[in-house]
């Protein structure tokens, strides 16, 4: 096995490339911190509203690796112009993976899904960014506008959705799209301010592609140790 010379020699675990670690903090170093310190067991980092509006595109150029894909969680939603030509510039910055809320209807996905490529395209890249669909966020107790919205997704030309646990079913009988699932927490674990959670054991059963992981590990009193147990609630 692998071993990682950023997180004091750990080996690099099987299955980490569809494990995401959500750096919700606003100071870029402190980020590369948190994602060197965890890379034995994360082969994504996630960037979202608070450290990109913090650093701007400094931290794709910062965390990002051959080893390691940014996922950038903007939420694009706007209208289709707008959308389109913000998403181009992000295609521009070699991210992974970047998120547009399907809420936006199907012509703004398009929109977006096409800049990322143009972007990706004008940069340069070999390989376009997923553009992942935004469903219904993990917060609301609320999931009736789910269907719709996947129908979006998927007409939209969306590569993947983002959906909790307890959407997984419908995704995985009614597309082909990526299914990345946030609101995981370990068996007994405080949901906070999460109204649709589930474990990682429940998610990789269910069919999740890609599992974001957040206070479950950052917030844990050993980090490490928090990582390899869900490392390995995931490849059990």
């Amino acid at each position: 096995m692998v071993t990682d010379s950023l997180s004091g020699g750990h080996p690099r675990t099987p299955g980490r490339d569809r494990l995401a670690l959500a750096l919700d903090v606003e100071d870029l170093d402190a980020a590369v911190a948190l994602a060197d310190r965890l890379h034995p067991w994360f082969g994504v980092v996630k960037v979202g509203l608070e450290l990109f509006t913090a650093a701007g595109p400094a931290a794709v150029e910062k965390l990002a690796r051959p080893d390691r894909r940014v996922f950038l969680d903007l939420k694009l939603h706007d209208i289709p112009t707008t959308v389109g030509k913000a998403a181009r510039q992000v295609g521009r910055l070699g991210v992974g993976y970047v998120t547009l809320h399907t809420s936006g209807g199907v012509d703004m996905l398009r929109a977006g899904v096409e800049g990322l490529v143009a972007g990706a395209s004008d940069a340069g890249f070999d390989d376009r960014p997923v553009a992942l669909g935004v469903t219904v966020l993990t917060s609301d107790p609320d999931a009736s506008a789910f269907p719709a919205r996947l129908h979006a997704a998927v007409e939209g030309g969306c590569g993947g959705v983002v959906c909790s646990v307890r959407e997984l079913p419908a995704v995985k009988e009614r597309s082909q799209l990526l299914a990345v699932v946030p609101g995981i927490r370990m068996p007994g674990g405080a949901a906070h301010d999460q109204a649709r959670v589930g474990t990682p054991a429940d998610a990789i059963a269910a069919g999740a592609d890609l599992l974001v992981i957040g206070r479950a590990v950052t917030a844990a009193s050993d980090p490490e140790e928090a990582a390899a147990a869900l490392s390995a609630a995931t490849i059990s």
